[in-house]
């Protein structure tokens, strides 16, 4: 699961830098192959495979957003800090918000899911962290009712719900509940929602925990289905695709049958080229190089899990480690880059090439002195709130499921 990180990671920086070093060879290239959708395919399926193993380890709810609080939020606050200072000193360009307030657009930034309320994103890549979110807030939900069990069934019908969406010709228009109840008071609502969500799943209480979970559940398939950005079936596809990775882990651990994993994939991978041809727009670039991304991913997810039991090169294994840094970071260099020595008109790969060599020592840097310490405070933490058996709800774990390969992620 590290290697898969490090290789996407470094993928979609690719895609990014390019905009700035290498412009010609992007414009042939997105047509056929679209770098972007391939590395966060791939970054979905690992985090479908791994988040689900974090919950059930701990075997609570509480437990596990502390967790996912300590690895998400201090990088996350120091480079949205460092992106502000650097747009203070006018060395790089802080986006357009629209018009919305500074209190409106930090309240959708800390609850994560600004691109699902409507909320232009301070830096783009933070998009992705919207619906890894209502994944966590979709899988705290099967899990306290006890159909966690059922990833591939989750699978099967978000990617068919979204294929039905392009068939039967279903078009919203982009944050459509912004539109109907406006901004503000949309994000003023979800916040309160996922605070009340999270907090009573998080409870000792039976009852609470299933209210709180279900809230939670519905409240992120709301907004992914009727409040994103890109067309419904994309939103759709994207939690099938991680949801993929669960029915993968639920086999691989024999919670699950290799059969069912399989169709599972075989209706996501048929949903979603099904539904991007159907579309004709492929998402934000052409049907072709999605669809052409999105196969290579799954392909690469499964290259990865076929060769899970062989050694990986170490520094395959630490480019992973460090490969939220390096999603985090990289978009506030290039800020910078652009906003001091301008993109290039011609191909530069010696530009490329040093961007590399300036980013991959920083990401070090920012794991080793953010990333690490913020990860043992939360097990810490985590560790003295952990309840003497697991709560409601929880699978204990086959011999051989043990704890998965960047599990921490």
């Amino acid at each position: 699961m590290d290697a898969l990180r490090g290789i996407a990671a470094l993928v979609v920086v690719f895609d990014h830098s390019s905009y700035s070093f290498m412009a010609e060879f992007r414009r042939e290239l997105m047509p056929e192959f679209n770098t972007s959708c391939y590395g966060i395919m791939v970054f979905f399926l690992v985090t479908g495979y791994v988040i689900p193993a974090s919950l059930e380890r701990r075997g609570c709810v509480r437990t596990f957003w502390i967790g996912r609080v300590f690895r998400i939020y201090p990088l996350w606050a120091a480079v949205v800090t460092g992106v502000l200072a650097a747009g203070a000193l006018g060395v790089a360009e802080i986006r357009d918000f629209g018009g919305q307030g500074f209190v409106s657009v930090t309240a959708a930034h800390l609850t994560l899911l600004q691109e699902l309320l409507g909320t232009p994103n301070l830096l783009l890549v933070l998009w992705t962290l919207s619906y890894e979110m209502a994944f966590y807030l979709l899988v705290v939900a099967l899990f306290t009712v006890r159909l966690h069990r059922r990833s591939d069934a989750a699978a099967v019908i978000l990617a068919a719900l979204g294929a039905l969406s392009v068939a039967a010709g279903f078009v919203l228009p982009v944050s459509a509940f912004s539109d109907a109840l406006d901004t503000g008071p949309l994000i003023a609502l979800a916040s309160v929602v996922m605070v009340v969500a999270i907090c009573c799943a998080s409870t000792g209480s039976a009852t609470l925990r299933v209210f709180g979970g279900v809230l939670g559940g519905v409240l992120a398939l709301a907004l992914v289905a009727f409040n994103g950005t890109v067309s419904v079936w994309e939103g759709l596809v994207i939690l099938a695709v991680m949801f993929l990775g669960t029915a993968v882990y639920r086999a691989d651990t024999g919670q699950s049958r290799w059969s069912y994993a399989a169709c599972a994939a075989a209706v996501v991978v048929a949903c979603g080229v099904g539904s991007a041809y159907g579309d004709g727009s492929g998402g934000h670039f052409t049907p072709r190089g999605w669809i052409l991304a999105f196969l290579l991913a799954v392909f690469t997810f499964g290259a990865g899990l076929a060769l899970r039991r062989r050694r990986i090169p170490r520094l395959l294994a630490g480019l992973g480690t460090i490969s939220y840094s390096v999603y985090l970071v990289h978009p506030v260099l290039l800020a910078v880059s652009d906003g001091t020595i301008g993109r290039r008109r011609h191909d530069s790969l010696v530009l490329e090439v040093a961007f590399y060599v300036v980013l991959l020592p920083l990401c070090v840097l920012t794991y080793r002195c953010i990333e690490a310490p913020a990860q043992r405070w939360g097990r810490s933490l985590a560790h003295r709130d952990a309840p003497d058996r697991p709560v409601s709800g929880a699978s204990p774990m086959s011999g051989r499921a043990g704890r998965p390969a960047g599990s921490s992620g």
